[in-house]
């Protein structure tokens, strides 16, 4: 009986909540179709293109409260929240398409900060070559902890800034 509970115990603590992973079928993800591979270094890889397709926070926070509501999250207040790009901006993500934005809590062990980190490392690592813009689009649509694993070499190569 102890092994069973202690093998419980080890599975569930290696799980991770719910609400660190989007809802697939409210957030599947959406790509930009102007960055493609072949356009990467005039378009995402150029210093400051992220805030010129960045949607405005009028837009953003107003999506965030229908998403909590349809997320049913038992946390409403959108200030445990950060309306996010499931696949980042950074990586040819679409900007305003609610197909890729999804309300990811600030406070859990995989929350919006610990995302951001992979999503800086990522965007280096496609525009110095060392990952495609396919593989990276895919990593984050997909599972983005599970990339977050993977690519953890490339957090410390790549340090932990911000995508401007």
């Amino acid at each position: 009986m102890k092994p069973t509970l202690a093998l419980l115990l080890a599975i569930i603590s290696a799980t991770t909540s719910a609400a660190d992973l989007p809802d697939r079928t409210l957030t599947p993800g959406a790509l930009n179709p102007d960055v493609r591979q072949d356009n990467i270094q005039s378009t995402v890889c150029v210093k400051g293109f992220t805030k010129t397709i960045r949607p405005p926070a009028s837009f953003t926070n107003k999506l965030k409260k229908r998403q909590l509501r349809q997320y049913g999250y038992s946390d409403t207040n959108p200030k445990h929240y950060e309306e996010d790009h499931l696949v980042p901006l950074s990586v040819g993500g679409h900007p305003t398409d609610p197909n890729n934005l999804w309300p990811q809590p600030r406070n859990s062990e995989w929350s919006a900060a610990k995302k951001d980190q992979l999503e800086f490392a990522m965007y280096k690592a496609v525009c110095r070559g060392d990952v495609t813009l396919e593989d990276a689009r895919h990593a984050f649509a997909t599972d983005w902890i599970a990339a977050y694993k993977h690519y953890g070499n490339l957090l410390g190569k790549y340090g932990h800034g911000r995508v401007e």
